[in-house]
């Protein structure tokens, strides 16, 4: 059953852009990427399509906000691609998560694509004017998501464990602290690497501890950082 998703309806602006530009972009990320193959969760997709990214974007950049490419958001970061937060998306989503944890905030984008899912959404951004500007969009849609200015490597321990982690930042290798507040049974999601082209791994925690990867795709993010900025 594809989750009903509560969006404030006057917080959406339709004027913007229409819903057959949205609906082009779903198409595309049906049918696949450069970077891998097509989104099949249609409950995700629905939230792509009614997630309004054009909110998460500077007004400058609006008239590209459903195209499939990241865009930059300031601060030296940027909002992922569309492929790529689906494809995120759906990989945690097929353990049937309830409460997931988001590291780098960023826009905000994709913890509202979580939100909208119906998930319990953690998250946390080392920067802070970008996590003010994440809260407000969160507030304009009428997303209760749960926000920390943190240094997002060492995640939210006293909410965990998660059944979901979902890391929109590349580190050279997956950092532990975060895996040790992955439920049994759950599923972490990060791209690992340096600089440049990272791997996305896919990571799932068993009944005894131990973990499997899973690489999904090649992928390109902006690094995982540590301490946090005003």
């Amino acid at each position: 059953m594809t989750p009903r998703l509560r969006l404030q309806p006057e917080a959406v602006g339709i004027g913007m852009t229409s819903q057959r530009v949205r609906d082009r972009l779903v198409e595309r990320l049906r049918e696949g990427s450069h970077n891998g193959g097509g989104i099949a969760d249609e409950a995700v997709l629905n939230a792509i399509r009614t997630v309004p990214r054009h909110l998460f974007i500077d007004e400058a950049l609006a008239s590209r906000a459903y195209e499939d490419t990241a865009l930059p958001i300031g601060h030296g970061q940027t909002i992922s691609q569309p492929w790529v937060v689906a494809r995120m998306t759906e990989a945690v989503m097929q353990c049937a998560p309830k409460k997931v944890l988001e590291v780098g905030t960023g826009s905000g984008y994709q913890a509202a694509i979580l939100a909208a899912l119906g998930l319990e959404v953690y998250t946390v951004e080392r920067i802070g004017d970008l996590l003010r500007q994440a809260r407000k969009r969160f507030r304009q849609l009428g997303m209760n998501i749960r926000s920390k200015h943190d240094d997002g490597r060492i995640g939210w321990p006293e909410h965990g464990p998660y059944d979901a982690i979902v890391v929109t930042a590349a580190a050279p290798a997956l950092v532990d602290a975060l895996i040790g507040q992955l439920a049994v049974g759950g599923r972490l999601v990060a791209p690992v690497g340096g600089a440049g082209v990272q791997s996305l791994v896919l990571i799932t925690r068993n009944e005894d501890g131990s973990t499997e990867q899973q690489v999904l795709a090649p992928v390109t993010f902006v690094p995982l950082l540590s301490g946090m900025l005003d």
